[in-house]
């Protein structure tokens, strides 16, 4: 059936371009992505894609006025979860960052919506704890930040070598450079003794 224009009724509602990008991968794979438990799939994928690559973290930048004298706050075990930018398969990152307040503390959840503002993209994971620990910086105010990631990452565990492992990876400014106190405290809890 056509419509007044012509066009095909089943055009006048246009797929999602990434929906058509699913339909030729699974026929890519042999599939048929009209069958039974696949149907649906292409939408799902195009959606999923878009609410990744959309991702609005919110605003990060509230801060408290709290005076401390010499205080460090370590925020640890958040994970994100980003996209490996050389091959497009997930990465998993557990993060602990910490910093050195400079009059105003940053409010709690900031910490998290930082993170999975950077996470939500094509990454590398040297260059999200990298993007994150400079966010933090302009945020905060203090040139004393610290962000330790380790992740796993599926291109390496579910193909080519076919292992999984932990990637750490690190930045650290200011009162974190130096092998001191500051270090020693986030390094603990970075990597508690099991």
């Amino acid at each position: 059936m056509t419509t007044t224009t012509g066009e095909p009724e089943e055009g006048r509602l246009a797929r999602d371009p990434l929906e058509e990008v699913a339909r030729r991968l699974l026929v890519e794979i042999g599939e048929d992505p009209d069958r039974d438990g696949l149907k649906e799939t292409p939408g799902r994928f195009a959606r999923w894609w878009r609410e990744f690559s959309q991702y609005d973290a919110g605003a990060a930048d509230t801060r408290f006025p709290l005076h401390t004298q010499g205080q460090i706050v370590v925020v640890s075990d958040i994970n994100v979860w980003s996209l490996c930018e050389h091959h497009l398969l997930p990465f998993s990152c557990a993060l602990t960052i910490a910093y050195k307040p400079d009059g105003d503390v940053l409010g709690l959840s900031k910490f998290a919506r930082i993170a999975h503002r950077h996470a939500h993209r094509l990454q590398v994971q040297e260059r999200l704890i990298q993007d994150i620990a400079q966010e933090l910086t302009a945020v905060t105010g203090s040139p004393d930040v610290a962000v330790i990631g380790q992740g796993e990452h599926l291109c390496m565990s579910m193909r080519g070598v076919r292992t999984p492992a932990l990637v750490t990876s690190s930045v650290f400014k200011g009162i974190f450079e130096e092998y001191g106190p500051a270090r020693q405290e986030l390094i603990a809890t970075a990597f508690p003794r099991r």
